[in-house]
């Protein structure tokens, strides 16, 4: 890469997807150099905010218009939130790289109550993820769950205005905008198990820069790395979608990474009593992405026998 033309980032242009962008960019800059400028756009998943992304076409309307910039020389490289970008890009595109996590746990924000447990019977939550539907109501099927849509400050703002009793939110955009206080405490793990890749940081760019991949591969937070391979892994041999209720988070213990998987049933959001869940727990010693892929294979494995294959048919588009 030189050091005088313009390295371009195509980032959405939601403050999140903005601090993200910088934060790529400053680091480039600090470790190599390089000049790096960015390219905003707003994608047709920032456009369509009235019906569920199941519905419209998936996670993936969050990166094509970035996508296009990269394949028509516009851009370099794209960053995203890890959880946005689909388990198979489309060809001549890879995932160069993915920086380290921030906190990946859901984070329960309320301007009155301070716990999931404290909500009163009924209450209004707002989250449009069907992951975070089904484990919301296997724990509190009395809760009214609504669609929330929007960028995070969005989300916020409908909040505040009295629209709901509370919101379920990543906790790592929180923190990344210096909004922590907005957290009144996060679920753990074994409360509300988190999306593939939530909270970190993935680079995408297109399959032939190849100096660019080589330097992005210097980058690379390998115990992030491989844990999001093995996550990303189960819905990959699921046939996951952004119409599939799966969660999977994982762990390290020393040189062994510990995965969950759960996939949840979303035959009918108005049933509460429909809102079970199979889960599995698979660990292995992993030290590559082939072991990280295989770590989550097995996971998925482990879901089918476990009865996975009776949810899978309704959560397909």
């Amino acid at each position: 890469m030189s050091l005088h033309t313009p390295t371009i980032i195509a980032t959405r242009e939601s403050r999140l997807a903005l601090w993200q962008a910088e934060h790529v960019r400053d680091a480039l800059t600090a470790r190599f150099g390089l000049a790096v400028e960015l390219l905003g756009m707003t994608t047709r998943g920032d456009q369509i905010l009235d019906r569920a992304l199941s519905k419209v076409g998936g996670k993936g309307l969050f990166v094509k218009e970035l996508e296009t910039a990269l394949e028509e020389g516009r851009a370099h490289l794209a960053v995203h939130s890890l959880k946005d970008v689909p388990m198979d890009l489309p060809a001549g595109f890879v995932l160069a790289a993915v920086w380290e996590r921030e906190d990946p746990r859901d984070a329960f924000v309320s301007s009155r109550y301070a716990s999931l447990d404290e909500l009163p019977q009924g209450a209004v939550v707002g989250t449009s993820s069907l992951r975070r539907v089904t484990q919301l109501m296997a724990r509190r099927p009395d809760l009214q769950i609504e669609p929330l849509r929007g960028n995070l400050d969005t989300r916020l703002r409908k909040l505040d205005e009295g629209g709901f009793d509370a919101i379920v939110l990543a906790a790592a955009g929180l923190m990344r905008l210096g909004l922590a206080e907005r957290i009144r405490c996060r679920f753990e793990p074994a409360q509300m198990i988190p999306a593939a890749g939530q909270g970190a940081l993935g680079i995408e760019v297109r399959e032939d820069a190849a100096a660019l991949r080589e330097l992005l591969r210097q980058t690379i937070h390998v115990p992030t790395f491989l844990a999001a391979h093995a996550e990303r892994a189960v819905s990959r041999a699921l046939g996951g979608s952004c119409s599939m209720p799966l969660a999977a988070h994982a762990t390290w213990q020393g040189s062994r990474l510990s995965l969950v998987a759960a996939l949840g049933d979303s035959v009918d959001v108005k049933r509460p009593l429909l809102h079970t869940t199979v889960q599995a727990e698979i660990d292995m010693a992993v030290d590559s992405e082939p072991e990280a892929r295989a770590l989550g294979e097995r996971a998925a494995q482990a879901l089918q026998a476990a009865g996975a294959g009776h949810y899978l048919p309704a959560a397909t588009p």
